[in-house]
């Protein structure tokens, strides 16, 4: 399913907090946006996911406007992992993971057969099976994180985005969290369109790379193309050393200190 942002502008109250974006992303594709803080990167992803209606400009799902679908469908076609998903509430793990059934569920009918299958289904993608019965709240970060995704995987979309799913959570389970969006790309085909504010993980995991200045795309390419040197100096008004990955053959960042010579 592909999905298009034409001519996007939005704003809060009076300054705009997005300005003039084309963004299309097809199906299949494992994208990454990147950004200083304030430069609209979980704006965007709220007005992809529909969540919020943008005061000019238009989101296409395969070509048509998303405001021509009710709520229920788009729901069946994206599915949103916030950073503050899941609440404080007591519920299981595998509750949690049945909420993303509630698209396809009609009034008070109760989930069948199919509904608990795909449950199941997106716990063992996301190694969660053991933790079924465990409280939501109870849960490490990258476990919590985890149940999010599965969640987001029970709602049986083509596309996910993803708000930054690694914030908060120690380099393991970055590393953890980044690879299962990986496989789920590959494996799965799963259209997967991530915040990060983690350019190395952005680089190691994505193959392609949106960065956003300012409520602009300042660049979007591969991530031979977007992380380089003079551009991500610019953006993010720091000094920093970009060289390649020897594992990988991607672009890595080091941050340097404004105040020692290197």
């Amino acid at each position: 399913m592909k999905i298009e942002a034409q001519d996007l502008r939005f704003r809060y109250r009076d300054d705009w907090v997005i300005r003039d974006i084309d963004v299309s992303i097809g199906g299949g594709e494992a994208v990454a946006v990147i950004g200083p803080n304030g430069s609209g990167k979980s704006t965007l992803l709220k007005i992809l996911s529909g969540i919020l209606t943008p005061q000019e400009g238009s989101v296409l799902l395969s070509g048509r406007d998303i405001s021509e679908f009710s709520r229920r469908e788009v729901s069946k076609r994206i599915a949103l992992v916030s950073q503050d998903g899941g609440g404080n509430f007591p519920f299981s793990v595998r509750d949690v993971v049945l909420m993303g059934r509630a698209p396809y569920l009609s009034g008070f009918a109760l989930e069948k057969k199919g509904d608990y299958e795909r449950v199941r289904w997106a716990m063992e993608v996301t190694d969660l099976v053991g933790l079924s019965d465990r409280l939501l709240m109870e849960l490490s970060g990258g476990e919590r994180q985890r149940a999010l995704i599965a969640r987001a995987l029970a709602q049986d979309t083509q596309l996910l985005l993803l708000d930054e799913p690694t914030a908060y959570l120690d380099i393991g389970h970055q590393v953890a969290v980044s690879g299962l969006l990986r496989r789920l790309h590959r494996e799965y085909q799963k259209t997967v369109v991530s915040v990060t504010h983690d350019i190395n993980l952005a680089s190691t995991f994505f193959d392609r790379v949106i960065l956003m200045s300012d409520g602009r795309v300042f660049a979007d390419g591969t991530p031979d193309e977007v992380i380089r040197k003079d551009t991500i100096e610019e953006v993010y008004h720091t000094r920093v050393l970009v060289d390649t990955n020897p594992v990988y053959d991607r672009p890595r960042v080091t941050l340097l200190d404004t105040d020692r010579e290197v």
